[in-house]
């Protein structure tokens, strides 16, 4: 390893004198760089300086499960390394891997092992293979493991290190302020081989949440990483991030030490030698997901979990208020920053995102909508005892089956790929849950057969009827990737999509919903208009930009725009974006 740079040493021991004050700093300084730095690797002698240069507008993700496609006779991972390259290679050029790992419940998010790969996917060849090919990224689940992990049987049985690595509290503790995603209760009572003890588990009894205050968790955590950066990964995930420190009589959400923590995590990477960035999974309240940016030194990219709710919104109401409303005052990412931008995830649509922003009839509206159209509701519980919407738990693409007003109707299609196409105009890196991109329906039988809510969302194919049905382009399927793919192309190819490049968004009333980009160079514009009504709508040409003496183009359709027209036309969702290049 080469010479610990100076700076990296000064702000590591500041961190660390944040989150561990009763600890030496400079001793567990170099505990930390032998982690994440182990012998044989090397790091920059300065730290990477932030900008635009770890994504542009070529960048796009998939995300999926490691066996969303199948066959019972080959490795799910081949398969899925299989379906990259037949449908999506050269037009989505990365790939989130939900959790890949040995794992007890929650499709993944119980990790009993961390350094291995699931046997039932695969191997970290396999892994290496798709990270060759497409930016890899994976979840660090940093809350918490398995109930049935070595870390907490070793607890059980009093053996160190991991004798102190959960977080216990009594009963009578007074936890009522404490923030819950969940129903269950949060403390459960264990017999260890010290005696009775409760141990915390803020999403459920299989997932026990280990112990920051403990630098030996961090510590452990460090080599994980590093151990994936190794096999290829290039994003890290940070799940489940705002809950890993806990204190009594708080809130034990978004404490200082865990923006301390990201902080230290941001640091490691930006002297990786390799770029890695850093993502936050933090499903909350608007202004507090903002704060995950920190001052651009915290995560690279935050998950942007007000769009969902409120694109979903838009489509059903027919009005885009709301979605404008929220857009004007979103701050543009801070340099070296980015948003991801996404519609529906493996957890279906969560609200938290939409509080203040939506009234609860709005919400109450929607969720009726949702449930008309087959989907559930899952629900977290308040400090009061009560519960409250959390999630609605749906495809995105059976969640656009209609309207609040009328019902289901026959513009399925068409509400769905527009609001694909609105995630693919806004400022940030576009991501698309798998059983978007295949328009695949709500999966019931999979709900009636696991009890869970969230299986409604989370169908796993056979690959050989997928094929077929991808084969065939009269196919919804079919239908829905290849429009999807043919937007991404062309997303890829215009410069005002880069991730940072200049947003503003655009007055046109509450029918049609539209920003403008620039490039960066400010030689190309695009106004991205999408009309979220089932009604047809026009758009006065007065109303949009259009620099005199510049020829202008829809880019989606290749239609040459006569600027001396009166209006633009909108059939229902159609969706225009006009540029002053083809």
């Amino acid at each position: 390893m080469t010479t610990l740079p100076v700076q990296l040493s000064r702000r590591l021991e500041a961190l660390l004198t944040q989150i561990y004050p009763d600890r030496p700093s400079a001793a567990l300084r170099d505990e930390i760089i032998a982690a994440f730095w182990p012998e044989g690797t090397q790091m920059r002698t300065r730290a990477r300086a932030p900008g635009q240069s770890l994504w542009s507008e070529k960048d796009s993700v998939v995300i999926t499960y490691g066996n969303s496609v199948q066959d019972g006779k080959h490795k799910p991972l081949d398969l899925l390394h299989d379906f990259l390259r037949r449908y999506l290679k050269g037009t989505i050029n990365g790939v989130h891997i939900l959790p890949f790992f040995p794992f007890t419940s929650d499709d993944g998010f119980a990790v009993t092992d961390y350094r291995q790969v699931n046997s039932a996917l695969g191997d970290w060849e396999d892994i290496e293979r798709i990270s060759s090919e497409f930016r890899l990224m994976s979840d660090l689940v940093l809350n918490h493991v398995s109930s049935l992990s070595h870390w907490f049987t070793d607890y059980l049985q009093g053996r160190e290190p991991f004798d102190r690595f959960f977080v216990e509290a009594s009963p009578t503790d007074d936890l009522s302020t404490v923030v819950r995603p969940r129903t269950a209760p949060l403390l459960r009572e264990v017999e260890t081989a010290n005696g009775t003890k409760h141990v915390w588990c803020t999403f459920s009894h299989d997932q026990v949440d280990v112990d920051f205050h403990n630098p030996e968790v961090l510590l452990e955590f460090l080599r994980i990483m590093r151990l994936h950066i190794d096999h290829g990964v290039q994003i890290i995930r940070l799940d489940a991030v705002a809950f890993i420190w806990k204190e009594l009589s708080t809130s034990c959400v978004h404490l200082p030490e865990t923006h301390a923590i990201v902080r230290l995590m941001r640091l490691l990477c930006d002297y990786a030698l390799d770029p890695v960035v850093l993502i936050t999974e933090t499903n909350v309240p608007n202004a507090e997901n903002l704060s995950y940016f920190g001052n651009r030194n915290e995560a690279h990219m935050i998950y942007n979990f007000s769009l969902p709710p409120l694109l979903l919104h838009a489509l059903l109401s027919g009005s885009a208020r709301h979605l404008n409303h929220w857009l004007m005052r979103m701050p543009p990412a801070q340099h070296g920053c980015a948003y991801l931008n996404f519609s529906a995830s493996h957890d279906g649509i969560g609200v938290r995102g939409a509080e203040g922003l939506l009234s609860g009839e709005e919400l109450g509206e929607m969720i009726g909508a949702v449930t008309e159209f087959g989907g559930l509701v899952s629900m977290r519980a308040l400090p009061d005892g009560s519960q409250k919407p959390y999630e609605m738990n749906i495809t995105f693409f059976d969640a656009c089956k209609g309207t609040i007003a009328g019902g289901e109707d026959a513009l399925q299609f068409d509400r769905f790929i527009c609001s694909q196409t609105i995630v693919m105009a806004l400022e940030g890196v576009p991501a698309f849950y798998i059983h978007s991109l295949l328009g695949t329906p709500n999966d019931h039988e999979g709900v009636a057969k696991t009890e869970v809510n969230r299986a409604i969302n989370r169908h796993r194919w056979d690959y050989p009827q997928l094929r077929e049905l991808l084969e065939d382009d009269t196919t919804i399927h079919a239908r829905t990737l290849n429009a999807l793919k043919d937007r991404i192309a062309i997303r890829t190819a215009h410069s005002p999509f880069n991730p940072n490049a200049t947003q503003f968004t655009m007055q046109l009333g509450d029918d049609i919903f539209g920003v403008w980009r620039q490039s960066r160079d400010r030689s190309q514009s695009i106004f991205a208009m999408h009309n979220v009504t089932d009604r047809a709508v026009g758009v006065p040409l007065t109303s949009i930009n259009l620099i005199d003496g510049e020829a202008w183009w829809d880019i989606l359709t290749g239609q040459r725009i006569d600027a001396a027209a009166p209006s633009l036309h909108f059939a229902p969702y159609q969706c225009r974006w006009i540029s002053n290049r083809p």
